[in-house]
């Protein structure tokens, strides 16, 4: 039972004392101006540019199956450029913020 006592007093005192010492000079925000990030995959021009060429195309004499393929590229170009995230489940997120707390 003592030892019981004493491990949570333990961390009850390491989580009280811990903010304490985590406390850091904040750094200078840099002044100058970022421009525009270029794309991660040096793919993501051309399907810019792909997208844009659709968009500027003049639709109005195409047949509705060229039209629907249009629709198509352009749905595939759209989930092309979003795919290649990094997805946490919650359990992960969990797991890395106790770490976190256990190792600061």
């Amino acid at each position: 039972m003592k030892k019981i006592a004493l491990c949570l007093s333990a961390i009850v005192l390491s989580i009280t004392f811990n903010p304490l010492s985590s406390i850091a000079e904040v750094p200078a925000v840099n002044s100058e101006k970022v421009g525009p990030t270029s794309p991660e995959k040096p793919n993501d021009d051309a399907l810019l540019l792909r997208l844009q060429e659709i968009k500027a195309m003049d639709k109005s004499n195409l047949s509705a199956s060229e039209k629907r393929s249009l629709r198509k590229e352009v749905r595939a170009l759209k989930h092309e450029a979003k795919s290649g995230g990094v997805y946490l489940s919650i359990g992960a997120i969990i797991i890395i913020i106790l770490l976190l707390i256990l190792l600061l």
